[in-house]
């Protein structure tokens, strides 16, 4: 971000953690404050927070087996004994629902993770050094400029194709499409932060490349890498659900939302629409906690952004 590019946020930042103003009760507090004044980012947080917690007590939340088929009640509305009804295969909607985030929210983070683990930094700091620094940095961002050239669901198509219909396949299919976006980003941060003076001060007594990426690069161009990971990780669910849809993703019948929706649409047509709307439902109203919780990380990781809103709130 253009505010990174200036040594007086990196610099200011510094003493409040030295001389141990910024306490973790007083972050708790001024966490709160901050949702209390941006309600629709408390949303966010606690629908994430219910996903998370729905995923880890799923066992003990659904009432029957995820993939426990009963063919005498197939697409049986909801009831009392089956809450969201049952799909055409007999199955129990609610307790798919609830066990699907464990596949979704796994492929999603681990995938996410897997591309922001990228050489970003390194890219960016060597940019403006040795001719062949240089170059290897510009094949980079060449050879990521080749692949975003491609829309994003048919590459995720064609990769798993490749490697094989299988969850691994679909973590690395997402890594990879979502590789040249924290390049670019890691890269544009890197660069400014990397021309301030308290780095160039740190190259000229004498700290090895390593030790100023570690200890003054990374740590401050980290901001926007947060904000991007909470929006990617709904957007990789997303992805996973799409590619479940078409059939080239999760195989039925894996309790995935994006499957339980491709399995029940064909219904709506004729009145069952039970099957697919409350995936449906559910796999919207993740995506948006996710992109809530995007957005706040921006400005909570933002040390310019946070100093003034903290004094907007005190």
């Amino acid at each position: 971000m253009s505010n990174l590019a200036t040594s007086g946020p990196a610099v200011a930042a510094a003493p409040a953690v030295a001389t141990g103003e910024d306490t973790p009760l007083r972050r708790l507090r001024f966490f709160i404050a901050f949702l209390r004044a941006r309600p629709s980012f408390a949303v966010g947080y606690a629908i994430v927070a219910v996903v998370c917690l729905v995923a880890l007590f799923a066992p003990w939340l659904a009432p029957y087996g995820p993939m426990t088929a009963d063919p005498s009640v197939y697409l049986l509305p909801p009831d009392g004994s089956h809450v969201l009804g049952t799909d055409g295969a007999g199955m129990d909607i609610f307790s798919r629902v609830v066990f699907a985030p464990r596949v979704d929210l796994t492929i999603a983070i681990v995938g996410t993770f897997l591309s922001a683990m990228t050489g970003g930094a390194v890219v960016g700091y060597y940019e403006g050094q040795r001719a062949w620094r240089r170059a290897i940095s510009t094949l980079v961002m060449r050879s990521a400029d080749v692949l975003q050239a491609f829309p994003v669901f048919v590459f995720a198509i064609a990769l798993v194709a490749v490697f094989g219909q299988s969850v691994k396949s679909i973590i690395l299919a997402i890594a990879f499409v979502n590789t040249p976006i924290y390049l670019r980003l890691m890269r544009i941060q890197v660069l400014s932060i990397s021309k301030l003076r308290y780095v160039e001060a740190a190259h000229v007594a004498g700290a090895s490349d390593i030790a100023i990426l570690q200890r003054h690069v990374i740590p401050n161009s980290l901001a926007p890498l947060l904000a991007q990971l909470s929006v990617n990780i709904g957007w990789a669910v997303l992805l996973t659900a799409g590619l479940s849809f078409v059939g080239a993703g999760v195989v039925a019948p894996t309790p995935e939302w994006g499957s339980m929706i491709a399995m029940g649409f064909q219904n709506i047509v004729t009145g069952q629409w039970w099957p697919s709307v409350f995936p449906g439902i559910a796999l919207c109203v993740t995506v948006l906690g996710f992109a809530l919780v995007g957005s706040s990380v921006e400005i909570l990781a933002d040390p310019v952004r946070r100093r003034v809103l903290s004094g907007s709130l005190s």
